[in-house]
């Protein structure tokens, strides 16, 4: 290997090993007779030290890297999410892959503009692609402003904001279970319905009894066992959705994501990447060691040719069972006895991680921590 393609490499493991999080598409050639690096990457300290080491080992090269977020944004790096769920793409474009989703109120790191998409950030720290109309740029200070402001978060499975104090008014917009809306008068107004505003401004209402003042929801979370399989059960048949983290469509990642999101945790986006969050608690089957919230990944053990690969997780319920996004929200077991039991799952069942016995470590985060909300 040529020493800048070493040189690239070592920094790339270091600072990006994961580009589901972390941008560094940055690469060094000399076709024109001039080493030139080129490519964009949103780590600061990791141009700085490729840059570094270039110079260290006599080097002589051109410096072509774009240091995101884009100037061309002018200010604008920080989005706040503008409908009840915006799809995030892999590339720019409607008909790419979805990544996930972010929900309504979400703030999110705006790092580029590209054919009417953004690539943008989202708390969880996942990078994918946005488009235009499904998320309001801001600066950083507006977006200090919105998650300053009081605000409500919505928490009936679905639901509508509406033009006016009642029911009987014109939709503005459909509601998701966590959409975060900027309260636009006091809480203890009287009536039935919260005034509020989307991030472009629209006016809207929500009715009080599926909603909350998001600060004393925050406060009054609460992630218990029991909790977090009743949170589970609010998802029961909705449909599976590659990259859904929302309750118009899960993927299993998705599910479990959601579930521990609205019982005020910040789980990371994929199972792959899951897998590393809590505790350790048991490799293979043993439900004797399980416990009710446990995360159950499966997939592909190691082998002498390939890496292990995690591909689905669930939550464990009790008694053998748990439950997951595959095909639909559902509940299977790991008991061979029982009529729900999966062999599938059973035969590769990896290992179970708890996330309740590892708040604030393990790379979990409490939305209370983050600065996002």
């Amino acid at each position: 290997m040529h020493k800048t393609d070493s040189l690239l490499s070592e920094i790339k493991l270091r600072y990006a090993p994961d580009k589901r999080v972390a941008l560094f598409n940055v690469t060094l050639s000399d076709s024109t007779g001039e080493l030139i690096a080129r490519g964009e990457t949103n780590l600061p300290e990791a141009k700085a030290e490729l840059l570094k080491k270039l110079k260290s080992n006599s080097i002589i090269f051109k410096d072509s890297i774009k240091l995101l977020p884009d100037e061309s944004l002018k200010g604008l790096t920080k989005g706040i999410i503008n409908l009840s769920v915006a799809n995030l793409r892999t590339k720019p474009g409607h008909s790419e892959e979805m990544a996930t989703q972010a929900l309504l109120g979400t703030v999110v790191n705006v790092l580029k503009k590209h054919r009417g998409y953004y690539l943008v950030q989202t708390p969880d720290n996942y990078i994918a692609y946005l488009d235009d109309e499904g998320v309001e740029g801001v600066t950083p200070e507006k977006a200090d402003e919105w998650i300053n402001s009081q605000k409500i978060i919505y928490t009936h499975v679905y639901g509508v904001a509406y033009e006016g104090p009642s029911d009987n008014s014109p939709t503005v917009s459909d509601l998701v279970i966590g959409n975060i809306l900027r309260l636009e008068e006091s809480p203890l107004h009287k009536g039935l319905f919260f005034k509020v505003s989307f991030p472009d401004g629209r006016i809207a209402y929500v009715k009080k009894a599926e909603a909350q003042v998001f600060a004393d929801w925050l406060k009054n979370v609460n992630p218990t066992p029991e909790n977090i399989l009743t949170t589970a059960r609010l998802f029961m048949g909705v449909p599976y959705l590659w990259g859904g983290t929302s309750s118009k469509g899960l993927d299993c990642s998705g599910f479990t994501k959601t579930v521990y999101f609205l019982n005020g945790i910040i789980l990371e986006r994929d199972a792959s990447q899951q897998v590393n969050n809590g505790d350790f608690v048991v490799e293979g089957v043993d439900v004797a060691k399980l416990q009710p919230g446990d995360l159950l990944f499966f997939g592909s053990r190691a082998t002498e040719e390939r890496k292990e690969r995690i591909t689905h997780v669930a939550i464990y319920i009790g008694n053998s069972e748990y439950i997951h996004a595959s095909g639909r929200v559902k509940i299977n077991s790991l008991d061979p006895a029982a009529g729900n039991f999966a062999k599938h799952r059973y035969e590769t069942l990896i290992r179970a991680k708890r996330v309740l016995s590892s708040l604030s470590k393990n790379r979990i985060q409490l939305i209370k921590e983050n600065k996002s909300y």
